[in-house]
């Protein structure tokens, strides 16, 4: 029994693995660009003041002032968004804010290239149309990318990752001699992760709602583990964690010593 997976929510490693990646959604990477909007109108409104003052101090003519505008304009909207975004490795204030970084399609990190492309369309379609052209080209694409990011091959991948459990499941004692004949098979890597979120978030849980969930995974769970021992829905599924995790780690063990054991041939060749 396989299990679907969205090719929008993976890429593949150079070894050709596949790494499962999350994407900003559209409404994160909305309020991200917001903030980046207004970072960027911010400087300009400092210019203009700035402006007055010089003018009135005699320091800017006609001409320079013309000259002085247009390079504000494009330190504005264009120098500050790159610099940004190339010195923060693909992030900006509104990236920071929402837990957002720019990649590119194979999940590498983005370069000056990118971040050259994404910044002079941005002028377009964020900045002269007010965010009006990337809110109606991020709508039409599964990754919420702008016009900006279709040209670069870039995307906004979600950094933010879930706080680390506090401890490893322990073998619950009433399940050891099942675990010495169960076969657990492969589980998909999405019921995998909701298992071990479940038993993370489980203590907070009211308990009625704590068993139905448990009942439905361990439901999900069912058709790669044989035998299903008779016990509580919860056991089962840190039972079947503990084992998943055990095979894990036997499975790179072997892989450790298959390794030395083949350099250490080709050293003796």
């Amino acid at each position: 029994m396989s299990a679907q997976i969205d090719v929008s929510d993976e890429v593949l490693s150079g070894e050709a693995v596949a790494i499962d990646v999350q994407p900003v959604g559209f409404v994160l990477r909305a309020a991200g660009a917001i903030i980046d909007m207004l970072v960027g109108y911010g400087v300009f409104v400092l210019w203009i003041f700035l402006r007055i003052w010089l003018l009135d101090a005699g320091v800017l003519d006609e001409a320079t002032d013309r000259i002085a505008t247009v390079s504000a304009l494009v330190v504005s909207f264009v120098v500050l968004p790159i610099t940004m975004e190339v010195a923060l490795q693909g992030r900006s204030l509104g990236k920071l804010a929402v837990g957002g970084r720019i990649v590119r399609l194979d999940g590498g990190a983005a370069g000056f290239r990118h971040a050259f492309i994404r910044a002079l369309l941005g002028v377009l379609e964020i900045y002269l149309t007010f965010g009006g052209l990337a809110v109606l080209v991020g709508a039409f694409t599964s990754r919420s990318q702008r016009l900006g990011d279709l040209v670069a091959g870039t995307y906004s991948q979600r950094v933010r990752t879930p706080r680390l459990t506090g401890h490893a499941p322990v073998l619950p004692p009433q399940l050891a001699g099942w675990a010495q004949i169960a076969d657990v098979a492969r589980l998909p890597d999405r019921l995998a992760r909701r298992i071990s979120q479940f038993l993370e978030s489980a203590p907070r849980m009211m308990p009625a709602a704590r068993e139905r969930v448990a009942q439905g995974l361990l439901a999900e769970a069912a058709p790669f583990v044989s035998p299903v021992p008779a016990a509580p829905a919860e056991l089962v599924l840190v039972g079947i964690t503990v084992l998943r995790r055990e095979r894990e780690r036997r499975a790179l063990e072997n892989a450790d010593r298959r390794a030395e054991r083949l350099t250490g041939r080709r050293v003796g060749v």
